[in-house]
C-alpha cells in the first residue's frame, strides 16, 4: 500500500512540473531508442549476410592461393593440374566437384551504357557448386568452354544499369573490355555476400576469360577454387583430403601450406564476430545517452529536493520515516526513467521498422530484429539508471532535519 501511495504522489508531483518533467524524460527516451534500434538492425544486419552464406551450401569449402603466415613466403598458385587431381575420386573420395574460378574487374558498355562491373570465368561446374540459377537464357555449358565462345551471363544490376531491364535479353550484344560478346542469360538476383555483390557482375567461360579478358599464363593459373564436398558432415574430411593435395604437389610441409582453405562455417564465425563487436560498440555509444538522460534525472530531483524542502519537514514533522522521504523521491526518478523507456521502446521501434523500409525501396535485404530480451533490457536499464541516479537526491532529501527544514526559505 505504502508504494502505491509513492507511485500515486509521484504521479502527481510529475504532472504539476510537466515542462521540467517532459524535458528530463527526452534523454532516456533518446537513449534507449537509439539503443533498440542499434540492435535490432544489428541484429537483421547479421541475419542477412547469414543468410547469404548459407545460401551458398553447407558443405562447400574455398581455397585460396597465399597463406595467412607471415613465415610462408614462396607460394606456389593454384592451378588447373591442381583442380584435376583434387577432382580424381581415388585422391579426394569426399569431394563431388571443384569449380575453379578467374576474377577480375572490366568495363562493359551496351547502346550507349557503361558500367564498371566484376568479371568471373567459370566453368559449367560453377551451377551447381555455387547454387545459380539463371532467369532467363542457359547457363555456360562445355560446348562454350572448348569454343573459347564470346558469351556472358549477366548480372541483374549490370542488366539494369545496361540494357534497363532484366527480361529479354538473351541474344543482345556487350563490350567487355572491348571485347564482343553475346548475351546467354541473365542471374537470378542474389544481393550482396561475402565475396560482395553477386548481382553486380559477369559470367564468362573460363577459357575466354582466361585467353580474352583476364590473361592468365598459359599453365592454368587459377584465383579460387569452389569445391563441395560430399555432404555438410565430410566437409572436414574433404578439407583434410584437399589439404594433403595440394602439399604434395606444391611440396610444402605441415603447418607451412601456401594455400588457405576455408569452409562455410569459418566465413560465419568471423562475420558473427565482426557483426557482433559493431553492435556492442555501437549500443556502447548510444547508451552514453542514457547516462546523460541520467544526468538530467539527478539534476531535476535535486532542484525538486530544493524547492520541496520545506513540504519534506511537514512530512517528516507529522511522522514520516526517512525511508518514507527516500522511497518518495526514489519512486519519482525510476518514474521519469520508466516512462522515459517505454517511449523510448515505442520509437526506437518505429526507428528500427523505418530502417528497414528504406533498406528494402534500395533494393537491400535489411530486417531489423526487435527481440524481447532487448525490448526488457532497454526496460530495466532505464529504469536502473533512473534508480541511481535518484538516490544521491532521495537520500540527500531523507537526511533533512524536520526543524532545519521547515525553517528553509
Amino acid at each position: 500500500m505504502r508504494l502505491l501511495q509513492a507511485v500515486i504522489e509521484a504521479l502527481e508531483s510529475l504532472a504539476a512540473n510537466k515542462m521540467r518533467s517532459g524535458l528530463t524524460i527526452i534523454g532516456i527516451v533518446i537513449g534507449v531508442a537509439a539503443v533498440i534500434a542499434v540492435i535490432s538492425v544489428g541484429r537483421g544486419a547479421s541475419g542477412t549476410i547469414t543468410g547469404s552464406i548459407e545460401g551458398i551450401g553447407t558443405n562447400l569449402l574455398f581455397v585460396f592461393s597465399g597463406s595467412s603466415s607471415e613465415e610462408v613466403r614462396n607460394t606456389k598458385p593454384l592451378t588447373l593440374s591442381d583442380v584435376e587431381a583434387i577432382s580424381d575420386p581415388f585422391q579426394a573420395p569426399s569431394v563431388i566437384q571443384v569449380a575453379p574460378i578467374l576474377q577480375g574487374n572490366g568495363k562493359a558498355s551496351a547502346g550507349g551504357e557503361n558500367t564498371n562491373t566484376q568479371i568471373s570465368g567459370v566453368t559449367p561446374a560453377y551451377e551447381t557448386v555455387r547454387n545459380t540459377t539463371v532467369s532467363e537464357g542457359e547457363f555456360i555449358n562445355e560446348q562454350h568452354m572448348l569454343e573459347y565462345a564470346s558469351v556472358a551471363l549477366l548480372g541483374p544490376e549490370v542488366a539494369d544499369r545496361l540494357f534497363g531491364r532484366r527480361e529479354g535479353l538473351a541474344g543482345e550484344m556487350v563490350r567487355i573490355d572491348g571485347h564482343p560478346f553475346r548475351v546467354i542469360g541473365v542471374l537470378e538476383s542474389k544481393g550482396g555476400s561475402s565475396f560482395g555483390n553477386q548481382d553486380d557482375r559477369i559470367l564468362v567461360p573460363f577459357t575466354t576469360a582466361q585467353v580474352r579478358l583476364l590473361r592468365r599464363p598459359a599453365h592454368g593459373e587459377v584465383d579460387m577454387l569452389m569445391v563441395q564436398a560430399a555432404s555438410s558432415e565430410a566437409v572436414a574430411q574433404a578439407g583434410e583430403e584437399i589439404s594433403q593435395i595440394l602439399r604434395t604437389r606444391h611440396r610444402t610441409e605441415i603447418g607451412a601450406d601456401d594455400f588457405t582453405i576455408l569452409t562455410q562455417q569459418d566465413f560465419l564465425e568471423t562475420v558473427q564476430t565482426i557483426t557482433g563487436v559493431l553492435t556492442i560498440f555501437l549500443s556502447g555509444i548510444a547508451a552514453i545517452s542514457l547516462l546523460v538522460g541520467g544526468i538530467g534525472i539527478m539534476n531535476i530531483m535535486l532542484v525538486s529536493v530544493t524547492e520541496r524542502t520545506r513540504e519534506i519537514g511537514l512530512r517528516k514533522a507529522l511522522g514520516a520515516r526517512r525511508i518514507d522521504i527516500l522511497i518518495q523521491f526514489l519512486t519519482e526518478s525510476a518514474l521519469l526513467s520508466l516512462i522515459g523507456g517505454l517511449i523510448g521502446i515505442g520509437l526506437g521501434t518505429v526507428i528500427s521498422l523505418a530502417i528497414g523500409r528504406i533498406a528494402a525501396a534500395n533494393n537491400t535485404q535489411l530486417n531489423p530484429s526487435i527481440g524481447l530480451d532487448t525490448i526488457l533490457l532497454a526496460t530495466l536499464f532505464s529504469t536502473a539508471v533512473g534508480l541511481f541516479f535518484g538516490l544521491y537526491p532521495a537520500n540527500r532529501a531523507a537526511r533533512l532535519e524536520p526543524v532545519e527544514a521547515l525553517r528553509y526559505e
